[in-house]
């Protein structure tokens, strides 16, 4: 696989969008801002977003729709010398912001959910009628750790609820071709899960521990971050400390994995004619890497109205 660098110097990038005119769209976590790189590698601001704005999509009006964790991270001067994220000395929550995308004005739409904070809110996917699945990471101050969960909200600022509580490290999240599956990656338990969805927004209550599928673990030290989901069903999930894209089979969780040239690998998105032109944000270097897929890419909800996909 030919892996071409489209970008250097990002701070902490994630959550890309394949846009129709060539660019991507992405956060800056480190930056704290909503980025478009566009294809000659140059990249413009496009808003200010302040805490920490970690995933994206676009929604049913077109517009940005970001996961901030409300600056659940801090970052050392030089990151990729250490190679790791710092705890801050306080934390009040994330908030799932609004973005439009030609004025660049920000709105919050949540940042409570039954009167608790958004503990780090990581990653988003919408559905076909106008609302989106996110996930929590939660958050440590270095001892203590509030814990994550698994969310379906609207887009119009009208109602959120919370499906799953108490997860350990919930990142990517996506749902599956038709729309009836969700599947979401934890990252410090190396798993991916998945879950029938019962009707828009609404998935069965959890059980005790069973909280869902396990599709599959990997071995050894590979943390999961935010995934991207095939054409065919095939979940792709960033995976860290390796620096690979680990591409599932959701129906006998077998894998294979594809390098990229950054330790901390953090999110992929698909896009071209085709749907076979991947990109993917290395974070540990501030790169965003451009490649052909193996296979096509799923199209997302909602990509049409800007030529988005994320």
């Amino acid at each position: 696989m030919e892996i071409e660098t489209v970008a250097r110097g990002l701070q902490f990038p994630e959550g890309p969008m394949a846009m129709a005119d060539g660019s991507v769209v992405l956060v800056e976590m480190k930056r704290q801002t909503l980025s478009r790189v566009r294809g000659d590698g140059v990249v413009e601001v496009i808003a200010e977003l302040g805490g920490g704005p970690n995933g994206a999509a676009i929604g049913p009006d077109g517009a940005a729709y970001i996961c901030n964790n409300g600056g659940a991270f801090k970052f050392p001067e030089r990151f990729e010398d250490e190679g790791r994220m710092l705890f801050p000395d306080s934390y009040e929550g994330g908030s799932i912001q609004r973005v439009d995308l030609n004025t660049g004005a920000v709105t919050t739409l949540y940042d409570h959910c039954d009167g608790r904070p958004l503990n780090g809110p990581n990653d988003i996917v919408f559905d076909d009628t106008g609302g989106f699945w996110f996930t929590c990471f939660g958050f440590s101050d270095g001892e203590n750790r509030r814990l994550g969960g698994i969310y379906y909200a609207r887009a119009d600022g009208s109602k959120i609820t919370r499906w799953r509580a108490e997860q350990i490290s919930p990142n990517g999240i996506g749902l599956s071709p038709d729309g009836k599956t969700l599947y979401w990656a934890d990252s410090m338990l190396q798993r991916l899960w998945a879950l029938d969805i019962v009707k828009p927004g609404v998935v069965e209550p959890d059980s005790g521990h069973n909280v869902a599928r396990v599709v599959v673990n990997l071995p050894g030290m590979q943390w999961f971050d935010s995934l991207g989901v095939e054409a065919d069903g095939t979940v792709c999930v960033a995976t860290l400390m390796t620096g690979q894209i680990s591409a599932i089979d959701p129906a006998d969780g077998h894998y294979e994995q594809f390098a990229f040239p950054d330790p901390i690998v953090t999110n992929i998105c698909f896009g071209g004619a085709d749907m076979r032109d991947a990109w993917v944000t290395g974070s540990a270097s501030g790169e965003l890497y451009k490649c052909r897929w193996p296979r096509p890419g799923l199209r997302l909800n909602y990509q049409d109205i800007t030529g988005a996909n994320g």
